[in-house]
C-alpha cells in the first residue's frame, strides 16, 4: 500500500498502515483549541488495499477537492471518500476560522493527464456563469484564505456586515447577491448552501468560500480585483 503524510503549516505527519490518524482539537494531528471544532473531526486510515479520509464527526462538514479542482466532494458526518489523488486538498470551517490541509499520496491509484486549455480565474464553471459582481462578493468572502500565498493553515471568513464594507455595498445588497450566488450553485446541484431555519449564516457563507477555494472558482491572483475596490 502506498505512503500516505498529512501536510498541515509546512508539518508533516506520516499515516502508518493500521494506525488511523485523527484530526481535530485532540489526537496525532491537534489542529487548533477551537472550540467549534470537534475534538475528534477526520480520519486518514487505510482498508480494503485503498487509504480512505473519514468525518468521523457529529455536526461539521469538509470539502475535498485534487489539486487542479477537477474534482470536488462535500464530506458530510459520518461519509468517507478514497484518496486517490497524489495530492488532495481539505478545507473544512469551524466558527470563523477556515482550515485548509493537503493529504498526500505516494503511487496515487489515479493519475491525471494535464489540461492546458484550463484557465484560471474563469468566470464559469460547467454552465453556471457569474457576474463580476457575484465574483467580487466570492472574493471578499475568500480573502483571508487567499492572501496567505499558498501556504495550508487557516484563514477567517468575514461576516456579512465586514464583507458588505470590504466592498462599498449595504448590507441588504450583499444579502441579495449572496442569495443569488447560492441559489445559482445550488440548482447546479452544489450541496450546503441552502437549508432550514437552523443553518446559520456563517455556515452558508463558509461552505461557498470551501466550493470555490475547491472548484477554482477563485484564485490568489483574482485579488487584483478586490484592490481596485474603494470600501465603504
Amino acid at each position: 500500500m502506498a505512503d500516505v503524510s498529512v501536510d498541515f503549516c509546512g508539518e508533516i505527519f506520516p499515516v502508518v498502515p493500521g494506525e488511523p490518524l485523527v484530526i481535530g482539537r485532540e489526537g496525532v494531528l491537534a489542529i487548533d483549541d477551537n472550540p467549534y471544532l470537534h475534538r475528534r473531526f477526520l480520519q486518514v486510515s487505510d482498508h480494503d488495499t485503498l487509504w480512505w479520509l473519514t468525518n468521523i464527526g457529529s455536526a461539521l462538514t469538509a470539502t475535498v477537492a485534487d489539486e487542479r479542482g477537477m474534482m470536488q466532494a462535500w464530506l458530510a458526518p459520518g461519509a468517507r471518500l478514497p484518496l486517490v489523488f497524489d495530492k488532495t486538498i481539505v478545507w473544512f470551517t469551524a466558527g470563523p476560522t477556515t482550515y485548509e490541509l493537503d493529504i498526500l499520496l505516494q503511487q496515487p491509484p489515479f493519475v491525471q493527464v494535464a489540461d492546458e486549455s484550463t484557465q484560471s480565474g474563469s468566470t464559469t464553471i460547467g454552465r453556471i456563469t457569474f457576474t463580476p459582481d457575484q465574483r467580487l462578493l466570492v472574493l471578499a468572502l475568500a480573502e483571508s484564505v487567499l492572501r496567505r500565498r499558498g501556504a495550508r493553515g487557516a484563514g477567517t471568513i468575514p461576516s456579512s456586515a465586514d464583507a458588505a464594507r470590504r466592498l462599498g455595498w449595504t448590507l441588504t445588497k450583499f444579502n441579495r447577491k449572496l442569495d443569488n450566488v447560492c441559489d445559482k450553485l445550488t440548482r447546479a446541484g452544489i450541496r450546503g448552501l441552502h437549508g432550514g431555519p437552523e443553518k446559520l449564516a456563517v455556515n452558508r457563507r463558509a461552505r461557498l468560500v470551501e466550493y470555490a477555494l475547491a472548484a477554482r472558482l477563485v484564485e490568489r491572483e483574482d485579488l487584483d480585483l478586490l484592490d481596485h475596490v474603494t470600501p465603504a
